[in-house]
C-alpha cells in the first residue's frame, strides 16, 4: 500500500473514535496533530490531544485509537502520543464539527 493509501486509512480509521461526550470524531475534532508513517508504512506514530488535560474520557479515548489503529492490516507497530502543546481551541474543529456542533 502506499504512503499517501496508508494514510487515508488511517484518518478513516481516527474517523471512528469519538469522544463520549462530544458527537464529533477526534479528527474532525482537530485532536490528531501529526500523523507519521515510517519503515515503508509498518510504524506509525500520532500525536494527538483532548478538548481538555482533565477529560474523563482520556483512558477509554486512547484505548480506542491504539486497538483501532493496531487493528489497520499492514502496521506491525503503532504509538500512540498525547501532547497538550500547542493547546487545543475550537478553532482546530474541520468546518463539519463546528457545524454539528453548532459553532457557526
Amino acid at each position: 500500500m502506499e504512503q499517501l493509501e496508508m494514510q487515508e486509512k488511517v484518518i478513516d480509521v481516527l474517523k471512528t473514535v469519538y469522544d463520549p461526550e462530544i458527537p464529533v470524531n477526534i479528527y474532525d475534532l482537530g485532536l490528531i496533530y501529526r500523523i507519521e508513517l515510517e519503515n515503508d508504512n509498518t510504524a506509525l506514530s500520532v500525536d494527538m490531544t483532548l478538548t481538555a488535560p482533565n477529560c474523563p474520557a482520556a483512558d477509554f479515548i486512547l484505548e480506542d485509537v491504539r486497538q483501532k489503529l493496531e487493528a489497520i492490516q499492514g502496521l506491525a507497530h503503532v504509538d500512540v502520543n498525547l501532547v497538550f502543546e500547542p493547546e487545543w481551541t475550537k478553532d482546530m474543529m474541520s468546518e463539519e464539527a463546528k457545524v454539528e456542533m453548532g459553532l457557526m
